[in-house]
């Protein structure tokens, strides 16, 4: 019978998630992975042949994170639907300040950059809701996640503290400037 095993891909994956919330994606490393787990190297290189194939699926692990905080954050109801997932982006990079930096504040150079399934359902949300086409919406909802960006960005740098009713008053604000600039209007001439 094979010998049990003591270290899981799961394991090593949740020492790496920590080890980017507490010291930033460059904390990752064979040695401080291993540390953590109080073992030698070889587990994460038995579940991982390369350091990079690590780092990316601790990337997929801290997105899958980011994912969760937007779930929750929509089945909480406070908010219409879009407007949840902007909140959610914002509390997620006030809450998970590192994983926000490794997710998206990151050079992302020779990265696949094709829109992930959370702007595709964005843009889908903004075509029904203001009968725009998938152009306009895109743009509406590239416009939208930059200043969500911001936000959220000065959130995970600590660059400028924000209250949670003021940030919902911003983004509402935003939103209707948007909609305002890109609906076509009734009574021009």
């Amino acid at each position: 019978m094979p010998p049990k095993v003591k270290i899981t891909r799961e394991d090593i994956l949740a020492a790496a998630v920590s080890l980017v919330r507490t010291g930033g994606a460059q904390a990752i490393n064979a040695r401080a992975v291993a540390a953590a787990l109080d073992c030698s190297t070889q587990p994460i290189f038995s579940n991982f042949q390369t350091m990079e194939d690590l780092q990316l699926a601790t990337a997929a692990a801290a997105y899958e994170r980011y994912l969760t905080f937007i779930k929750c954050e929509v089945e909480g109801g406070k908010y219409p639907q879009y407007k949840a997932m902007g909140m959610a982006y914002i509390r997620f990079a006030k809450e998970e300040r590192e994983l926000f930096k490794l997710l998206f504040m990151c050079d992302r150079t020779g990265a696949d950059l094709s829109p992930t399934a959370d702007f595709e359902q964005s843009v889908e949300m903004i075509m029904q809701a203001n009968g725009v086409t998938r152009e306009q919406a895109r743009l509406m909802h590239l416009e939208m996640w930059s200043a969500v960006h911001g936000i959220g960005t000065m959130l995970a740098t600590s660059f400028l503290p924000l209250e949670w009713e003021l940030i919902s008053d911003m983004l509402s604000d935003i939103y209707q400037g948007l909609r305002a600039r890109h609906l076509p209007r009734e009574n021009e001439v």
